[in-house]
């Protein structure tokens, strides 16, 4: 496979992540989500679509930038799936918070995912610099969710 076409292919695996969550979003962003009490350091909803749509594309070139070695290589194998993992949980707790309407169990969800998060970019920066450098804006993202999560959670 081309290098070009798994450029592609890992952007589009990363923003169909989005677009999995998005299905689950939609319904609650105006229903059972406005009724939650949130902390006022919550972001105006619009401003979540942004930002994801720019994390997935830096997360797809960060995976292209794994994915582009050999992944008959153990280290970029392994790196590979750690990927897909993390990147499974970040659907997931979409599904949970605003599909199931589960505050607790997304915060369950959301801090294996910033320890999933964390362990990838180890595993990428042994295979390229730049796919670790890529996700530090996601985990910093990442790392204002969980905040949010938990005091969404505890204020409901």
């Amino acid at each position: 496979m081309s290098n070009i076409i798994k450029l592609i292919v890992s952007i589009i695996i990363c923003q169909m992540a989005g677009v999995i969550g998005t299905i689950f979003t939609a319904d609650s962003i105006s229903g059972w989500y406005t009724g939650l009490t949130k902390p006022d350091f919550n972001p105006p909803n619009w401003i979540f679509g942004p930002v994801w749509i720019l994390l997935y594309l830096m997360m797809g070139v960060s995976l292209f930038l794994v994915w582009r070695e050999d992944l008959k290589n153990a280290v970029v194998k392994k790196a590979f799936y750690i990927f897909m993992v993390q990147l499974l949980f970040n659907t997931l707790w979409s599904i949970v918070f605003f599909g199931f309407q589960s505050i607790s169990s997304a915060l369950i969800i959301i801090i294996v995912l910033w320890l999933l998060i964390i362990y990838t970019i180890l595993n990428f920066l042994k295979i390229s610099r730049t796919s670790g450098i890529l996700l530090i804006p996601y985990l910093l993202w990442v790392t204002f969710a969980v905040i949010l999560n938990f005091f969404i959670f505890k204020l409901n």
